[in-house]
């Protein structure tokens, strides 16, 4: 009888297993996906890092320059930095880097695209790629959501009138290597194609890999007439429209730290 009524458990739960076959072949054929956050404000060298160390992911182009990376990408010529939109990307076991790349470039494209189709008139930018180079400088400037659009406008202001940009992100790009968390005078007068202190205009490219909202602020500025800023030390900056009132505020928030 024991016998009996095991075979009978036995066959009742495959019967129940063969009935309902869905959840199993689900938990079975489940397609697990990974996913791969890129920060704004990361520079192409950092977004590489990050895909070398993902997880699942084919690894095609750590043996590559990033000259080689863009021919694979059918954008031989162009410098890379800027180029890839920070943001998560969703991915399978075996997908390539490449293509994490790919789409990374793609949605660039596009959100560069319809940032520069709303861009303000008489803007000092010739052209989608510059807005782009500006971007990155108002990326790298501020983490505050609301100053992004008053950077922006500093850097437009001086653009306008002729005014070196003189901002600190890109004597630190142009250092490389060089870079060991401080900028002195030297490093400011050390002419390099990037250092805003020495060249006039944008640098020659991006300095980092700008959000939307950066986009977005340098080709939508915020009006005024500040034509200087100053860190507090807090994340934030201090905003100036004369030499004389940015020289106290220098005083007030860098040289007394």
């Amino acid at each position: 009888a024991k016998k009996f009524e095991a075979m009978f458990v036995q066959m009742m739960m495959k019967s129940m297993r063969d009935a309902v076959p869905s959840s199993g072949l689900l938990r079975r054929h489940e397609v697990v996906r990974y996913g791969l956050t890129i920060p704004e404000g990361w520079t192409f060298d950092q977004m590489r890092d990050a895909l070398d160390g993902a997880e699942k992911l084919e690894h095609d182009t750590r043996e590559l320059s990033d000259a080689e990376i863009m021919a694979q990408l059918g954008r031989e010529g162009e410098h890379p930095e800027g180029r890839f939109f920070p943001d998560t990307y969703r991915y399978r076991k075996g997908v390539s880097d490449l293509e994490i790349l790919r789409q990374a470039l793609e949605r660039m494209d596009e959100r560069l695209a319809a940032a520069w189709s709303e861009r303000a008139e008489d803007l000092p930018l010739e052209t989608p790629y510059e807005a782009l180079i500006l971007a990155s400088l108002v990326e790298r400037e501020t983490g505050a959501p609301e100053e992004r659009g008053r950077i922006a406008g500093v850097f437009v202001r001086r653009l306008e009138r002729g005014m070196r940009l003189q901002t600190d992100p890109t004597v630190i790009y142009g250092m490389g290597e060089n870079y060991d968390g401080n900028i002195t005078r030297a490093d400011l007068r050390e002419a390099t194609p990037y250092n805003t202190y020495v060249i006039e205009g944008l640098p020659p490219t991006p300095i980092a890999l700008p959000g939307r909202a950066s986009l977005e602020a340098a080709v939508q500025p915020a009006e005024g007439e500040a034509l200087y800023f100053v860190s507090r030390g807090d994340g934030t900056h201090h905003f100036s429209r004369t030499l004389r009132e940015h020289n106290n505020a220098v005083n007030r928030y860098i040289r007394n730290r």
